[in-house]
């Protein structure tokens, strides 16, 4: 827990898990947005 809090402190390590995160989260809505599309499609 103390690990986490630290990696929080530290703005170089915030910004990686910030993009990490943000890359994860339009990868998801991508690939729903394509599953939405090719269900229309059919």
């Amino acid at each position: 827990m103390n690990k986490l809090v630290i990696s929080l402190v530290n703005w170089n390590y915030g910004i990686v898990l910030i993009g990490i995160f943000a890359a994860v989260c339009i990868t998801l809505v991508l690939i729903i947005i394509s599953f939405i599309n090719s269900e229309k499609k059919k």
